[in-house]
């Protein structure tokens, strides 16, 4: 697949918008997947033959932030200050509008770095009173004065902001952090701040049931396990490696992280019945969606789908998707006898392959 993306003519080309355009080249051309897997074919889901619904009963609204969304699905967030995230964005935030749907935007470091970015966030408008998220990352609390970040959920509307952890590719990126310590003092600060409107998220390789405990520890109650199974971000570091020893870090690490799956079990299991749990890494269908339900997801979030939609057919693309999602969602509850998103959570599931080997080495079977 062909990309195009284009740098902005006559704008400052900031080291962080070059790496962001480089990201999205990366995604859409190469093979970046992870090969294990999501495991999320390790949860079967139990056919009900006699339903006793018709599939317009089915109702899959839910409430997420004080939001009321037409379906448990979410945009997760794709790129911060790449050179067309304004276009981006804002067919994302009308695509999510017209289906209901939450969105979350990519890193607003570059906010800081470009003030003259904030219009690329600034979506509020063509979202109407959907669901919104900022985004920053955990090693940016590090360097960032409190109100600085708070600023940046003001700036674009949003009900909450994404904090996003992701040691692993920083460690496999050429210009990437490698100081980590802290970072969990400057969560709870911010969750204290904000009033627990915080989602803590990772990118790509899924949040293991220690790193959960030490989220709860300090006050969050919203993730995004957003696991292994989809886009590898070591992967995608690798191609943008010019040093061959870069570039093995990458391949080494390729695979590295934590499956969507049981990522999405540790959440619930963990944070409790009244935590928002967001599953994401490596959702492509509505039977994906299910089966993430099912293992505990409050609300499922899809980014690479989505870029490819875009790519394709801009803003009716992305709303296509959707709605395909929302369809196969709504046949699967269905089938497993579910009225809603809160019966489909609760639906006979049997856990086999290697998920199950996860289960038993924590003692969850």
């Amino acid at each position: 697949m062909s990309s195009t993306i284009d740098s902005r003519d006559g704008q400052d080309d900031s080291q962080t918008t070059r790496r962001k355009d480089e990201h999205l080249r990366i995604v859409l051309e190469e093979d970046v997947r992870h090969r294990h897997g999501t495991l999320l074919d390790g949860v079967r889901l139990v056919h009900q033959a006699l339903p006793e619904l018709d599939l317009a009963q089915v109702d899959l609204s839910s409430e997420l932030f004080g939001r009321r969304l037409a379906a448990p699905l979410m945009i997760t967030s794709m790129t911060g200050g790449a050179a067309h995230a304004a276009e981006l964005n804002r067919d994302l935030a009308r695509a999510a509008r017209r289906c209901g749907v939450a969105l979350a935007v990519g890193s607003q470091r570059v906010m800081l770095e470009q003030p003259q970015t904030r219009a690329d966030f600034a979506v509020r408008a063509e979202l109407g009173d959907g669901l919104l998220f900022g985004n920053i990352g955990g090693v940016q609390l590090l360097e960032l004065p409190l109100d600085r970040v708070v600023g940046l959920v003001t700036a674009i509307g949003a009900d909450g902001i994404c904090v996003h952890l992701n040691p692993a590719q920083e460690l496999a990126q050429p210009e990437g952090n490698q100081r980590f310590r802290g970072v969990v003092d400057g969560i709870a600060r911010l969750v204290e701040r904000l009033r627990g409107k915080v989602l803590v998220k990772e990118t790509g390789a899924g949040l293991a049931p220690e790193t959960l405990e030490r989220l709860r520890a300090v006050g969050v109650t919203a993730v995004d396990v957003a696991g292994a199974g989809g886009t590898s971000w070591t992967r995608v570091e690798m191609h943008r490696a010019r040093e061959a020893s870069a570039r093995q870090v990458g391949e080494t690490f390729g695979d590295w992280g934590v499956p969507t799956a049981f990522s999405t079990i540790a959440a619930r299991r963990i944070l409790g019945e009244t935590a928002c749990v967001v599953a994401s890494g490596g959702i492509e269908t509505g039977l994906d969606c299910a089966r993430a339900i099912v293992a505990g997801a409050s609300i499922v979030g899809v980014a690479r789908p989505v870029l490819l939609a875009w790519h394709a057919g801009r803003e009716e693309g992305v709303a296509g998707y959707l709605e395909r999602l929302t369809h196969e969602l709504r046949v699967a509850a269905l089938l497993c006898g579910a009225r809603d998103a809160a019966g489909l959570r609760s639906a006979p599931r049997v856990y086999n392959g290697v998920l199950r080997d996860w289960l038993a080495t924590y003692g969850w079977l």
